[in-house]
């Protein structure tokens, strides 16, 4: 039994020991995974796993092209292969060793594992295109930027606007790999452009590309300009109305235009946006009316229609006022209004005992914020009382000067009631007493007509007489009960129906009744 056993164990030495030399085992590639283009890198491949005195071909490939080898080595009795390789862009990827045996067929070739190898080119010479369009144009459009570097690849972009990091944003900056873009684009968004190339070697080497900087400019749409004019008084006769045109926004220059209905008046190109026309004038007569148009390239704004037409200040000037009341019913805050009956261009002055109220002092504060109304507004106390007027006149001449009436006021003044109000107080109590009068009247015939002829005295008289009913004791008399209910029923039946001219005989005859004496039983 045991010679049997040892006799299958060298058999199967024997035939594994002639197996072993009649494969090859998995070979294994060593080498760098990160290089740098055109730099030299050296790969190696061992077997382990090889026939004796066979030659072994070690070939380097890329995964999938097995048609263009990148390095070979003959190698003999497990030597270590060496491929040594200038690297390009192109052998980025996995690499394998294949390893298979010279002039023998029967042996099958063996790969190894793949090994990544990363090819790293600097990048280099950054420039930015805008594919967009123009480098200037007008707000509300897209802004598309293309950072192209000449050379470099595994780049990070960065971009800058005016020096600062543009951060970005759903709204309105997108940025994607090499590519800015702004959505709805405002003068905000102008400035000098730049963005910066970066790769890494190694987390150590970083290599960097700057770009030329790209003006862009962001163009502001002009809005819609406002109109207004102003009179000039050449001389005694003549007048000249002085039109300003001007817009809030818009990048200049912009083209002003002024029309009288259909027909251009006047335009003009300025650097600013604003612009002025003077147009002959006749007080108190209709001269049109007129719009003003900007334009700075894009599009044509329109400005409101004014008519040309000026009025003279006239009267009569109305002065009113109101007030504020504090925490103890006292006035604390007075507020004066001025008023012309006419006047298109009214200049308005205050006056407290005839001295001329400017702007602002310690008690008051004039406003003329509104061109048809004066506002004077006061702080109740010992500075602000006094005679107040106010006086209109053009703001283009002094030759009309418009007075109102005068008002004292002080403290005390303002504190007291105003006669209105004591003659709705007195009146409206007046009415509740008139109010009152009636409803008692009217309470007063009704109540006689529900009870009939029956007078007050009637009623005082029944309930006197059913009283003293309640206070005689009947059992101490010898008289029949009915009898004496009878007489008693027909003295009071009597009684109610007895006239207010009888009540002294009943009175008389009750008396008597009272002194009788009343019999024994």
């Amino acid at each position: 039994m045991s010679a049997s056993l040892f006799v299958v164990i060298l058999g199967l030495f024997c035939c594994s020991k002639e197996s072993s030399q009649s494969i090859l085992g998995r070979p294994e590639l060593m080498g760098p995974s990160v290089a740098l283009v055109k730099s030299i890198a050296n790969f190696h491949c061992k077997l382990e796993i090889y026939p004796k005195n066979v030659t072994i071909l070690l070939q380097l490939f890329k995964e999938g092209d097995r048609g263009k080898e990148l390095g070979f080595y003959t190698s003999l009795n497990g030597v270590v292969a060496n491929f040594p390789i200038v690297v390009k862009p192109n052998h980025e990827g996995n690499l394998e060793c294949v390893a298979k045996a010279q002039n023998n067929s029967d042996i099958e070739p063996t790969v190894s594992y793949t090994q990544y190898l990363k090819v790293l080119e600097p990048v280099n010479e950054a420039e930015i295109v805008v594919s967009s369009g123009p480098e200037e144009f007008f707000e509300g459009k897209r802004l598309n930027l293309y950072c192209k570097p000449h050379a470099g690849n595994h780049v990070s972009y960065t971009w800058l606007l005016n020096g600062r990091l543009v951060s970005p944003s759903r709204l309105r900056y997108v940025v994607v790999d090499d590519h800015l873009s702004i959505y709805r684009t405002t003068s905000e968004d102008s400035g000098s452009y730049i963005c910066i190339a970066t790769n890494h070697f190694n987390e150590t080497v970083v290599f960097s590309s700057n770009s030329s900087e790209v003006v862009i400019t962001v163009k502001d749409l002009v809005s819609i300009p406002d109109i207004s004019f102003t009179v000039l008084k050449e001389d005694s006769h003549n007048y000249s109305a002085v039109v300003a045109c001007q817009t809030a926004k818009g990048s200049p220059p912009v083209t002003f235009s002024l029309y009288n209905r259909t027909e251009l008046v006047a335009n003009t190109t300025v650097d600013d946006r604003n612009a002025t026309f003077k147009l002959p004038l006749v007080l108190d007569r209709p001269m049109g009316w007129l719009q003003c148009q900007a334009n700075n390239g894009d599009r044509i704004e329109y400005s409101q229609w004014i008519p040309l037409e000026v009025v003279p200040v006239g009267g009569p000037v109305t002065m009113h006022y109101d007030y504020e009341i504090g925490e103890n019913y006292a006035v604390i805050d007075l507020r004066f209004y001025c008023k012309a009956a006419k006047g298109s261009f009214p200049r308005y002055q205050w006056f407290l005992n005839n001295t001329l109220l400017h702007g602002r002092g310690s008690f008051y504060y004039v406003v003329n914020q509104h061109p048809g109304e004066s506002r004077l507004l006061l702080s109740v106390g010992r500075s602000s009382a006094g005679t107040y007027h106010c006086e209109v006149s053009n703001s283009f001449d002094n030759d009309t000067t418009i007075s109102s009436k005068r008002l004292y006021m002080d403290k005390e003044v303002l504190n007291r009631f105003p006669v209105l109000v004591v003659a709705v107080v007195f009146g409206c109590f007046t009415a509740l007493v008139v109010l009152v009068s009636i409803c008692c009247c009217i309470g007063g015939i009704y109540r006689r007509r529900q009870y009939g002829e029956k007078t007050p005295l009637s009623f005082e008289m029944e309930e006197m007489m059913t009283a003293y009913e309640d206070e005689l004791d009947l059992s101490e008399y010898n008289e029949d009960a009915d009898v004496l209910n009878t007489a008693s029923g027909a003295e009071f039946d009597q009684a109610s129906e007895a006239s207010v001219d009888e009540w002294p005989q009943i009175e008389k005859e009750k008396k008597t009744l009272e002194d009788e004496p009343v019999d024994e039983p």
